[in-house]
């Protein structure tokens, strides 16, 4: 019997075979929906991944080149932190959210606004003005540098765990579903094949049976017009003899 894999517990009727069909057709057309959008989220994910390492060692460079800048500050001015604490009122620097749709994966993305002005712009006025505005910008390149990397890193964790579900739900729809409405299609059809020999079969033996009872009347009613016929010659015979018996002959004078 065609379909022995794992299959759905259906009756086999015209019906379950139909809608057997236009489950299967729809199971084949999400796995190549999934598919299109497992494409689309790997590469925009290899491209995230790719901007990510370019991100990092730009941090790097900058972080470096901050660290320098501060060293330089401190030999030319000493510590100005408390003329910073006293003179910063605003925040310089806010991060802005707003979201990107990619392939119905909603991903976050982080903008840096600056607002100009009111940032410790008289400190370093008496010495070392030229490494503070260097330091300050530096570091200011550095936080645009970290709000980006946050945003991608942040967009590539997100595109990882999709990328993920989707596979597994891509390989479930192909190495279970489908494989499974493909053997309850085989084993519906085998089941109906298998029912339509059977009627047919059924058929052969009533038809057969018809013949033979129609014969068998045949044959009987035959009989029976036969034993009319003999009967009637008999008795057309007993008729015959008894007539002759009873039948006198005139006399003879020779």
């Amino acid at each position: 019997m065609s379909g022995t894999g794992a299959r759905e517990n259906v009756f086999a009727t015209r019906m379950a075979l139909t809608n057997t069909k236009l489950r299967l057709k729809g199971a084949q057309t999400g796995h190549s929906l999934l598919a299109k959008k497992r494409d689309a989220l790997t590469t925009r994910f290899r491209a995230i991944l790719k901007k990510v390492d370019e991100a990092k060692r730009k941090m790097g460079r900058v972080m470096q080149l901050a660290s320098f800048s501060m060293a330089e500050v401190s030999y030319a001015t000493g510590d100005i932190s408390y003329l910073v604490q006293e003179q910063v009122k605003v925040a310089t620097f806010r991060v802005k959210a707003k979201q990107e749709n990619v392939s119905g994966v909603v991903l976050p993305a982080f903008e840096v606004d600056r607002v100009p002005g009111s940032d410790f712009n008289l400190t370093g006025l008496g010495r070392g003005g030229q490494q503070v505005l260097k330091a300050k910008e530096v570091y200011a390149k550095a936080i645009e540098t970290l709000v980006e990397l946050a945003s991608l890193q942040t967009a590539f964790m997100i595109l990882d765990e999709v990328i993920r579900a989707t596979n597994r739900r891509v390989n479930a729809i192909e190495h279970v579903v489908i494989p499974r409405l493909d053997n309850t299609i085989k084993y519906i059809m085998s089941e109906l094949d298998e029912m339509d020999r059977e009627e047919f079969f059924r058929l052969k033996k009533v038809q057969g049976k018809k013949k033979r009872d129609t014969a068998a009347r045949d044959a009987a009613a035959q009989a029976d017009a036969d034993a009319k016929v003999e009967i009637q010659d008999a008795y057309d015979e007993g008729e015959a003899a008894q007539n002759l018996l009873s039948s006198k002959d005139e006399d003879v004078i020779f």
